[in-house]
Parts: C-alpha cells; sequence; structure tokens
C-alpha cells in the first residue's frame, strides 16, 4: 500500500482534546451572552445571529469546495463560533445584507484566503467586523437603547443612542467632567445588559459567567483575559488618579464597550495567540495599552477590536523570540 507524507498545521501532539469539542465548549461559554440579548432586544437577536452562522457555513463550504477544492471542514464548527462570534459584534439593528457581507469578509477573506483553520493569522470575525464598521460607519455605530423589557422577554420601545462609551467620550470632549455624567452611569445595567451596544457585548456578568465555563473545561488558560483587563485596569487607572475629572476610572472601562468580549473569547483563539504563558502575558499588555490609547486619544471610542488585530500581526514576532525551553536542552552554567 502507498504511503503519503501528510503535511499539517501544528499542533501534532495527539489527544481527547478535538477542535469540535473545543468549539462545542466556546458555544456553550457563550450561550449566557445570547440569552441576555435576546431577553434585552428580541428577535432581531437572533436573526442576526442565525443569518451570521448560516452564511459562515454557507461561504466555508462553497469557498473549500469550489476554490480550493477540497472537502469542507464545517463539521469542526469553527465557522459557526466564527459566526456567533461576528454577530456578537454587531448592533442589533444591522441590515441582513450587511451580516451577509460581513460574514463574507470574515470567511473568505480573513480565514480562507489564508488557508483554512489553523492557518489564519487574524480572527477572522474581528476581520468582518472591522470591515463592516469601515464600510458602513453609520450603520455599525447606530445602536437600539432598550428602554424596558416586556413580560415575554423581548425589548420594548428600543430607540437609537450611542453607546455608553461614545456618550462619555462626547461629553468629556464636550467640556463635562465625570462628575457631571456620573448620574447618567448605572453599573448595574453595564453588569446586568440593559445598555446600547453590540448585542453580545452588553452583560458583563453573563460574559464572565462564560469566561469561567473556559477556564473549568480548559479550552483557554487565564493569562491573555487577565493581562489584557489588568493592563486596561492599570492604565486607565493611572490617567484617573492623575485627573478624576477627566478620565473615567477603571472598572468603567473593563465593563464596557467590547471589552469582555474581546478579551475572552476573541483575543484567546488558538490559531492567533502566542504559544507560551510569557507571550500571552506580552500579547495581553500590547491588547490592553493599545485598547486604552484608541478609547482615550483615537478617532473611536472603542479600541479593542483593532488592538486584537494589531497585536495578531505581532503573534508571530512573539513566538518567535518568545520561546519555551526545548525539550533536553540543557543550560549551560557560567562560570
Amino acid at each position: 500500500m502507498e504511503k503519503k507524507l501528510v503535511i499539517a498545521p501544528s499542533p501534532h501532539i495527539h489527544g481527547n482534546m478535538t477542535t469540535t469539542r473545543l468549539m462545542r465548549d466556546v458555544l456553550i461559554a457563550l450561550l449566557p451572552a445570547f440569552i441576555v440579548s435576546v431577553v434585552v432586544y428580541g428577535v432581531s437577536a437572533v436573526i442576526i445571529t442565525a443569518v451570521s452562522v448560516a452564511s459562515c457555513v454557507l461561504f466555508e463550504s462553497l469557498i473549500s469546495r469550489f476554490l480550493l477544492g477540497k472537502r469542507a471542514t464545517i463539521g469542526d464548527l469553527s465557522a459557526v463560533v466564527t459566526g456567533v462570534l461576528l454577530a456578537f459584534n454587531l448592533p442589533s439593528s444591522l441590515p441582513v445584507w450587511m451580516v451577509v457581507i460581513g460574514a463574507l469578509v470574515a470567511i473568505g477573506v480573513g480565514k480562507m484566503s489564508f488557508g483554512g483553520l489553523g492557518c489564519n493569522p487574524f480572527n477572522p470575525a474581528l476581520v468582518g467586523r472591522v470591515f463592516l464598521l469601515i464600510s458602513f460607519p453609520v450603520q455599525m455605530t447606530t445602536f437600539p437603547t432598550p428602554a424596558g423589557v416586556n413580560a415575554l422577554g423581548g425589548a420594548v420601545d428600543a430607540v437609537s443612542g450611542p453607546t455608553i462609551l461614545s456618550f462619555v467620550r462626547g461629553a468629556l470632549k464636550g467640556g463635562m467632567t465625570t462628575a457631571d455624567i456620573a448620574d447618567q452611569i448605572s453599573y448595574g445595567d453595564m453588569l446586568l445588559g440593559f445598555k446600547a451596544g453590540s448585542f453580545g457585548e452588553v452583560a458583563a456578568l453573563a460574559l464572565l459567567l462564560g469566561f469561567a465555563y473556559l477556564l473549568y473545561r480548559k479550552v483557554i488558560t487565564w493569562h491573555v483575559p487577565v493581562f489584557v483587563l489588568g493592563t486596561m485596569f492599570v492604565f486607565s487607572g493611572l490617567l484617573w488618579l492623575i485627573d478624576p475629572l477627566h478620565y473615567m476610572n477603571p472598572v468603567f472601562q473593563i465593563l464596557t464597550g467590547g471589552a469582555l468580549l474581546g478579551a475572552i473569547f476573541m483575543a484567546t483563539d488558538y490559531v492567533t495567540s502566542p504559544m507560551t504563558h510569557k507571550g500571552m502575558a506580552i500579547y495581553g499588555i500590547g491588547i490592553g495599552l493599545i485598547t486604552i490609547l484608541i478609547r482615550v486619544w483615537g478617532s473611536y471610542p472603542e479600541g479593542m477590536s483593532f488592538a486584537i488585530l494589531i497585536m495578531n500581526a505581532v503573534v508571530p514576532l512573539i513566538n518567535k523570540y518568545v520561546k519555551p525551553k526545548r525539550f533536553g536542552a540543557v543550560t549551560a552554567k557560567k562560570k
């Protein structure tokens, strides 16, 4: 029988942790946030997520079959996870055709153009999200603000408005101080999800519950999320201590925008994050610093997506210069 040499991307260690199992656990971890989004925004959250997932699966299947000439890999659930994460980064009011375009860019450009799962240097969902943000800035920055929740679990009287980050940024640039806007900010709403924003990032408690599940299942380690959020906390905390009237406190920075969603579910992507714990620390610190820099001095009120993509590009350098000790290597003692 003829033997063939098969060359494939790492890792090459066999174990019971399959790609399908990992992706299934990620989907389970995202479930609490999805439930909250449905409660707050109603059926629109279901429609956006369903269209995003279906589009990602369809595009990956078509590209694999007709452009790459290989068997589709949609059974590993990676396209489903990309679809859910892309949807979680979108406003619930976004037109369906824009969601389809975002899915095409996420899968076609962000993933399959590099060879598919295991080969993409950038997080596919974020590639799709940033493309939509640059191409359709008005639609991507217009968010329904839930005014209440009815007995059936659907948002009612939703009106379009800015996110908390956008509102605070505009107020501070307009001459107001943090004391002036303090009574307009509810940390309880940030925790429970009753605020404007991309529907997958609105509930901090639901995302933290997913984080705990991923740690318990050993799908991810604590290093990247802790270093991302810790750096954001320290950097924004220093600014707040220097000038508490013109810089928001670090708790606000952690609970708003895509901080938790990005740090827990997107920066930890196996393919686009460093392989060593030391590398993860450098990677996480970089994401945290860039996020706060963009939020405070950049043109966009949110910087997590851009920060992760920038550090994705740095990961090959991190992996090159931050390597673990080789197995069997003996460190020479200095005389």
